[in-house]
């Protein structure tokens, strides 16, 4: 019985019409996000939600610092807008500065060639429409076959696993949760390069709950408030 039940909960998550998934959030203004690294607070991750008429737009604001002693060993600050029309994909850039180190990538839907036009800091091309961004927020990214790096515009080739509902606790909140396994499909790849991450939606909003990978420590997003 517990093995059909999970079978039901992924056959509804993964057949969610991609013209629809944007009704998850339609109610949805801001999503703000706690990071840890090693159980240590070291900054923020917000998205805030605008819609005008048939648009949205999403704006991210990542900003963390990682110091020991304290000096100040590492800075990240990174800001993105993702644009929708009608439900589907549009655009999106980005800015990341890494300890002074500038990243990039614009990314345009070329709707004549169906293809998504991107100008990255690390890859310059075409992709298939059906990539998404890794932004993490839209649970429609467990069904793409790639995800498009939004720091620098890397396509990365991704196979995914569904680990099962759990109940997770975050911030003295209990939530019913869908635990994903994202892991990059090329066994090639250097383990600096490879995905490896570990995600948690809401069961009954689809809303991203928390993150986890390990990259020179253990990195988690925990949701902290939702609007």
């Amino acid at each position: 019985m517990k093995k059909l039940s999970v079978s039901i909960i992924l056959y509804f998550f993964l057949s969610v019409n991609s013209f629809s998934h944007l009704n998850h959030y339609a109610e949805v203004k801001y999503l703000e996000y706690d990071l840890y690294r090693n159980n240590d607070l070291i900054g923020s991750h917000i998205y805030i939600f605008d819609r005008k008429g048939d648009n949205l737009s999403v704006k991210s604001t990542v900003n963390f610092k990682i110091t020991k002693l304290g000096i100040d060993l590492y800075k990240y600050f990174a800001e993105s807008t993702e644009n929708y029309e009608k439900n589907s994909f549009k655009s999106f850039k980005s800015t990341t500065i890494q300890n002074k180190k500038s990243k990039y990538v614009n990314i345009k839907l070329d709707s004549k060639k169906n293809t998504l036009k991107i100008d990255g800091s690390s890859f310059k091309g075409d992709a298939d429409v059906s990539f998404m961004v890794g932004t993490w927020w839209n649970h429609e990214i467990v069904k793409a076959k790639a995800q498009i790096s939004a720091i620098s515009g890397r396509i990365i080739d991704q196979k995914v696993q569904f680990l099962g509902k759990k109940q997770i606790d975050l911030n003295g909140k209990f939530y019913e949760a869908l635990h994903f396994k994202f892991l990059s499909s090329d066994e090639t790849l250097p383990d600096n390069k490879k995905l490896n991450t570990d995600i948690w939606y809401d069961a009954k909003s689809l809303i991203w709950l928390k993150a986890q990978f390990i990259k020179q420590g253990n990195w988690e997003y925990r949701l902290k408030k939702l609007n």
